[in-house]
């Protein structure tokens, strides 16, 4: 929602900085400060753009990319005309509480609003993301000094190169207009975090996690994704996490362990921002520790030795389906769609699926998603028996739990001891695809067909 302040005449804002901005002399323009590390950032505003990363690792040309896409998303979201010429409207996912005034006459703000919105914003206690603080900066700046006017910093300084871009995109926009889309935008983030203020109080909630719901109830530990904000988009934390509820689920005294998603997604795959903070030890040090975490991720799945079953709740990217091969049981709504764009990027799969697509669903067809990026339908998929069932989306979530419920009443012991002879066979074997997979992604990350692979992609994303 917006905020709308009252009329007022006023004397051009004078150059402040953001809050928390580094001082700077001269006539050099104040900027804002970076990004302080990893942060539950907002999720790209096409979801399946997260995913396409496909690991939580790292390459130069990701956060080029990641980038360079944020800066155009600025653009868009605030019905500017990008610089390719484009005029379509998007509308953003990642704050979805947030309506900009784009129609009609532009109220103008006071001086005093526009303070008070800065002073809001040192309030928020959730960090708003890396796309919304581009968003406040380039709209602070355009309000406190006008158009860009300053060079274009270099393409290798990601940081700079960002904030500049989503400045420029800004265009011609007066100040005025400028200061209230300003104070629009903080509204909107404060009453966002206002209303997402109620938390899980169910008596048998796990407490613990940030970025999961995990219950344990009728024999059922169920973990569930929890941010529908993003399209449950995977950050780092919500890795580990995961790898943490795997854990405990697995010396629990539940039946079955059930996976699925909060809102309309099943999960879109990586958080863009996994990939815009560089270590101390550079890129490198960023991709062998992602490929760690990525194996010790899936060798969780390969390990579990519960029945493991699936709830597609909604469309699965990337990560999120190449999993879906070491899960016992797979049921998906009839609106699910799955899609796994590793080599449009330059990539290569993961999660065990260059072994168990090709044994699922043959080789022909596993090939067109891994290989050539198909998405297909959850008939599409069942068919080809990766999904168990697929059930119409206004009677999914009755049918699924009833069944899931059923199968809880089942004695734990015998399900356990059957899923390790039925699985125990290929354990050796899945361990060593899920290395060979992780070392290849590795060198992906770091090539140069990689980089040129992300950047053409988002330069046709771009365009549209």
């Amino acid at each position: 929602m917006s905020h709308t302040a009252p009329h007022a005449h006023t004397q051009p804002a004078p150059r402040r900085p953001l809050p928390g901005a580094p001082r700077r002399t001269g006539k050099e323009a104040v900027a804002a400060a970076p990004p302080p590390g990893p942060c539950p950032a907002a999720a790209s505003d096409e979801p399946e753009l997260a995913c396409l990363l496909s690991a939580p690792g790292f390459c130069m040309a990701a956060a080029a990319a990641a980038a360079a896409a944020a800066a155009f998303r600025l653009a868009r979201s605030l019905r500017l005309r990008p610089v390719c010429g484009a005029s379509r409207t998007v509308h953003a996912v990642c704050f979805p509480v947030i309506q900009l005034h784009t129609t009609g006459a532009v109220m103008r703000v006071s001086q005093e609003d526009f303070e008070k919105a800065k002073d809001q914003l040192k309030l928020l206690k959730e960090d708003p993301g890396n796309e919304v603080k581009l968003k406040l900066y380039a709209l602070f700046k355009q309000a406190t000094e006008g158009p860009c006017s300053s060079p274009t910093p270099g393409m290798l300084d990601f940081v700079k190169k960002a904030k500049w871009d989503a400045w420029s995109s800004l265009g011609s926009l007066s100040k005025d207009n400028a200061r209230q889309k300003y104070v629009d935008l903080v509204s909107g983030l404060v009453s966002s975090e206002s209303s997402s203020q109620v938390k899980d109080t169910t008596p048998d909630s796990k407490h613990g996690y940030e970025t999961l719901q995990v219950t344990t109830t009728d024999n059922i530990t169920k973990i569930m994704l929890n941010r529908p904000e993003k399209k449950n988009a995977i950050t780092t934390q919500m890795y580990r996490e995961i790898i943490q509820a795997l854990e405990e689920a697995a010396k629990d005294d539940s039946v079955i362990t059930v996976i699925t998603g909060n809102g309309d997604y099943y999960c879109s795959g990586n958080d863009l921002n996994n990939f815009t903070n560089i270590p101390p030890g550079g890129i490198e040090k960023m991709a062998k520790d992602a490929a760690i975490l990525l194996e010790n991720f899936v060798n969780h799945f390969i390990d579990f030795p519960k029945p493991l079953i699936a709830v597609v709740n909604g469309p699965a990217v990337g990560i999120s389906v190449t999993l879906l091969g070491l899960f016992d049981i797979v049921y998906a709504t009839d609106r699910a769609t799955f899609h796994t764009p590793f080599s449009e990027l330059g990539q290569s799969p993961e999660g065990c699926s260059s072994y168990m697509f090709p044994k699922i669903m043959g080789l022909s067809k596993a090939n067109e998603m891994l290989l050539f990026n198909k998405k297909l339908t959850a008939r599409e998929v069942c068919a080809q028996g990766l999904v168990t069932e697929v059930f119409p989306d206004r009677a999914f979530q009755k049918e699924v739990w009833m069944r899931l419920k059923a199968y809880a009443n089942l004695p734990k012991n015998s399900l356990a001891l059957s899923k390790q002879l039925i699985r125990g066979v290929e354990k050796e074997k899945l361990h060593a695809v899920n290395c060979q997979e992780c070392e290849l992604l590795t060198e992906r990350w770091l090539s140069d067909e990689c980089r040129t692979a992300i950047m053409s992609f988002f330069g046709k994303k771009s365009k549209l």
